[in-house]
């Protein structure tokens, strides 16, 4: 295969960016607690003149003398804070206020979903932007040339979310931060990526996998950059079902009229085209040599692939063995949300190195999770193997933000504590991002029974990572309703839920997400439920169940009080 790239530059000029970036997480991780009190009052001295730190105290808390004193003040004058405590300052901003979270308004938003079917609109500052989607990318992708240095020999395939989704009503844009990070890097990298940023503008997820693959399999591809381990699964099912196109699309240095492409689109996508008939052939051979052709031998130099692998992505991540040549390094993307780049792993360890001289944290135990007055601990009290549920204040307008993640404790680096992705807690599901909460399914259950006049005596559901879907168990105030009545139930609160949780909706329209299933509860089953874990040593006092679980063991004892047909 041809298309060699030569890495000279961007190993050069990587190197010495990214170098210059990883001394100072270096430096800032050797002493973790001065750093924090740092980094707290550049935050807090950053936003003391606003809104929000005229009425939490900013000045105040300045004038601590230790950090100790500082970060005393800091938790008796901010609440520990959920997105919705922050959303009437956000939503000033969106309406045109300045100076109400953070000086100024926001360079963008990034959405996302939240508890309510209101999604999170996060906010993006210019220096927010500047130091960790800025500075930081540039010491993610030298880590790349760390782990391989050939890793520039070829393009990169990068899977992000659209540049702009649309405008808050004062004009501010909202939209992926991920795509306009790649729209914005610097020009020796531009001529990496294999396809044009307006790729990701395609709303239809199998024609943008397809025009992703199309322009990629044609390519010399030695890096691929994307969150979620199941879209790769997702490129690899759109390239078994379409070979034979990307085969005579390539040759004829044309894209498909099988997908119904807006024009603006389909122009950006064809200026980057030519015939390639050496590459087709190419193609034809590996098929007839292989018969299911693979990633491996269609990108045989793949150096890097960089997903999730953590948490309950590791069911997607089994299902790409043996599909990657061996040579290839699949590096952890890291913990990572729209609130929040918390750090970033270097070389080949799956461990999140955090940016304490960039984010203040803190953390509740695991075992604390449930007290009326938990302790908040700084980074420098954490314990390897311990787990914590994270809160962050950045300089984009979160202050003691709850993460609602469970994270565990890996080994130091220097002297502060590296951390990896367990769970969502505080009851949120999530199989491939959607972050589901208890919240949302019980209100698209309760508008169904509105919408439908069928009313049930008791639901629940699970979520099965292995399968990429929910199981939905209801049991009808009408026993005699049959399975084809409680389909169409589902049907009704899974369009719910797509109106309640933006993530979800987008996760089943780019397929990584299947369609629920729908199961029928016989008479009592939740008493017949309760009965059983009694009996299994459970207190009949603090006996509770959560109507949305991950959790097999119980998923289990309702498959037997199902009715059969």
């Amino acid at each position: 295969m041809k298309d060699y790239q030569n890495p000279i530059i961007p190993n050069l000029l990587l190197s010495i960016a990214g170098g210059v970036e990883l001394a100072k997480v270096a430096h800032a991780s050797r002493r973790p607690r001065k750093t924090q009190e740092t980094t707290l009052r550049r935050i807090l001295n950053y936003a003391k003149d606003t809104v929000y730190g005229r009425e939490h105290h900013f000045e105040d808390i300045l004038q601590a003398k230790t950090p100790e004193e500082l970060f005393r003040r800091y938790q008796r004058h901010v609440q520990a804070n959920d997105y919705e405590d922050l959303r009437p300052y956000v939503e000033r901003h969106k309406h045109g206020e300045s100076n109400i979270l953070f000086p100024g308004k926001p360079f963008m938003y990034a959405t996302t979903s939240g508890t309510t079917n209101e999604p999170k609109w996060i906010p993006v500052t210019n220096e927010y932007f500047k130091d960790v989607f800025g500075n930081m990318t540039k010491l993610w992708m030298y880590s790349f040339i760390r782990c391989r240095p050939k890793v520039f020999t070829g393009v990169c395939v990068s899977i992000v979310g659209k540049v702009i989704e649309g405008y808050a009503p004062d004009g501010t844009l909202y939209g992926s931060v991920s795509g306009v990070t790649q729209k914005n890097v610097p020009a020796f990298l531009k001529h990496l990526y294999a396809s044009p940023h307006e790729i990701y503008h395609i709303d239809d997820y199998e024609a943008r996998y397809y025009a992703l693959m199309r322009m990629g399999i044609e390519r010399n591809v030695a890096l691929i950059i994307t969150a979620n381990a199941s879209t790769i699964v997702e490129l690899e099912n759109n390239a078994n079902l379409y070979y034979d196109e990307y085969v005579k699309d390539i040759e004829n240095g044309t894209l498909s009229q099988k997908f119904g492409y807006e024009p603006y689109i389909r122009e950006a996508i064809e200026k980057c085209l030519k015939p390639n008939p050496e590459r087709a052939q190419e193609l034809r051979e590996l098929k007839q040599k292989y018969g299911r052709v693979l990633p491996k031998h269609y990108w045989p130099n793949l150096q890097v692939l960089t997903t999730w692998k953590c948490g309950n992505t590791k069911v997607y991540v089994d299902k790409l063995q043996g599909s990657f040549p061996e040579h290839m390094m699949h590096k952890e993307f890291g913990y990572f949300a729209s609130e929040c780049r918390f750090g970033l792993t270097l070389d080949g360890s799956d461990n999140t190195v955090l940016f304490p001289h960039y984010h203040y944290y803190e953390f509740i135990a695991e075992e604390d999770l449930g007290s009326d007055n938990p302790r908040f601990l700084q980074l420098d009290e954490l314990q390897q193997g311990k787990r914590y549920c994270p809160y962050v204040t950045t300089l984009a307008g979160l202050y003691r933000y709850s993460m609602n993640d469970l994270v565990e404790v890996g080994p130091f680096y220097k002297n502060t504590p590296t951390v990896h992705m367990i769970q969502k807690v505080n009851g949120i599901v999530t199989i491939t991002g959607e972050k589901l909460h208890e919240r949302q399914f019980i209100e698209a259950v309760h508008r169904a029974e509105a919408d439908t006049g069928r009313q049930l005596r008791f639901f629940v559901g699970f979520a099965v990572v292995e399968e990429s879907r929910y199981h939905f168990y209801w049991e009808f105030a009408d026993q005699q309703t049959s399975q084809q009545q409680a389909e169409e139930f589902t049907k009704v609160v899974n369009r719910f839920l797509r109106e309640e949780n933006i993530e979800y909706e987008q996760k089943q329209d780019s397929l990584r997400l299947k369609s629920p299933v729908t199961h029928r509860l016989q008479k009592d089953s939740f008493e017949q439920f309760k009965q059983r874990c009694i009996e299994e040593g459970f207190r009949d006092g603090q006996f509770k169940v959560n109507l949305l679980m991950q959790d097999e063991k119980r998923h289990a004892k309702f498959k037997w009080l199902t009715l059969n047909d």
